[in-house]
């Protein structure tokens, strides 16, 4: 053979064996960044421990990646979430529960990543089981705030096709039953706040607005919680969410209560004013009237601190000495939105200085849940 054949074929060989490695980095690559979705799907029972909540929960070292007798990691129940290890951290943020930049960005600003993502889905969208998959891939546990209308904003509360009347009579079952299948099928503990600040009159569910009339309330949950039942959609955790008292004290919620046998979790949406300094001003009375009705783990399922310069700070800072006195209080989910991501106030933590210093130097102070109870 040549010199310049000699050089050609093992110049060849050398272009082979480059090509063999670039794949091989490529399939490592595509495997690291798949896992965890991938990991959320899988519905073996055996193998490998559930690895928790967290930044980089249940992620492999890469070595294992190429372990072919390696099983699927096994599924949670999920009673580990309602007796956690320490206090769950949840954010509702414009892109949850899809992006991992947004919890980066927070444990970059606040020191620690979030154990809960929360999310919206209207009854006019599917159950989409990718978004659990999102969810668990981040090492968040998903919330998900079911809401039984079409959306819209103020004064669109009227909505007859998603009165309380239409899901009791059952005009929303064929819906019902396809996600509720969808939600078995994922098998992946999945927390679903369903029709959240029913005490209000500004949804349709409301028994103030749209027609329908005291007592249906507690009727149409029971019937959405019967039929995810009868479709064996055992691994939901029922999230009841009242809105805090001060703006409807005159609506009793114990009226409105479905019953320990149709809730796992009692909620509680509240943010912190102008008019109160403190948390246990803008939680205390409602969180009494809480006690009284159940004694579930409550969670603060939406919360944040309206604008203010010399309060804000002062307030988040009380947050959380207020949160470490009570054990019942299993957790919070941070409202992280401005006015342009939704919110009707500049609610997110971050929005001086002063205010995320407040909140990072007290969410160190408690322990965050791992999610293995």
């Amino acid at each position: 053979m040549s010199r310049r054949a000699k050089k050609m074929h093992w110049w060849s060989r050398g272009s082979g064996i480059r090509l063999r490695l670039w794949m091989v980095c490529n399939v490592a690559i595509l495997a690291v960044l798949t896992y965890g979705v991938m990991a959320a799907l899988a519905v073996a029972n055996d193998g490998g421990r559930y690895e928790g909540l967290g930044q980089n929960a249940g992620a492999p070292a890469l070595s294992e990646l190429f372990q072919p007798e390696k099983k699927a990691p096994s599924i949670p129940d999920r009673s580990v979430f309602s007796a956690p290890d320490g206090k769950h951290f949840g954010v509702s943020t414009l892109e949850a529960p899809w992006s991992g930049k947004e919890l980066q960005q927070i444990k970059q600003s606040a020191g620690v990543w979030p154990t809960m993502a929360e999310y919206f889905v209207r009854w006019d969208q599917t159950f989409d089981p990718k978004a659990v998959s999102a969810a668990y891939g981040h090492g968040t546990l998903p919330v998900l705030a079911w809401e039984p209308w079409a959306g819209g904003d103020a004064g669109s509360a009227e909505q007859p096709n998603y009165s309380l009347a239409s899901i009791i009579e059952g005009k929303h079952d064929d819906y019902l039953r396809t996600f509720a299948q969808g939600v078995a099928a994922q098998k992946w503990p999945l927390a679903i706040r369903f029709a959240h600040e029913m005490n209000g009159n500004w949804y349709p569910w409301s028994e103030q607005t749209n027609g329908n009339q005291q007592g249906q309330y507690v009727q149409a949950w029971r019937h959405v919680h019967d039929v995810f039942a009868k479709e064996g959609a055992a691994n939901v955790i029922w999230i009841w969410s009242p809105n805090i008292l001060r703006p409807v004290k005159d609506i009793s919620i114990p009226d409105l209560y479905p019953g320990d046998d149709y809730v796992d979790w009692l909620g509680m949406v509240g943010y912190g004013t102008n008019r109160e300094r403190t948390a246990d001003e803008t939680f205390g009375p409602t969180l009494d009237v809480l006690r009284q009705i159940s004694k579930k783990p409550v969670l603060i399922t939406e919360t944040g601190r309206e604008t203010n310069a010399a309060y804000k700070p002062a307030w988040t800072a009380d947050f959380f000495t207020w949160l470490a006195k009570q054990p019942d209080v299993i957790g919070f989910i941070w409202f992280q939105r401005n006015v342009a991501e939704g919110g009707k106030a500049n609610w997110r933590f971050d929005e001086s200085t002063a205010s995320l210093r407040a909140f990072a130097n007290g969410i160190r102070q408690i322990t965050l849940a791992k999610g293995l109870g």
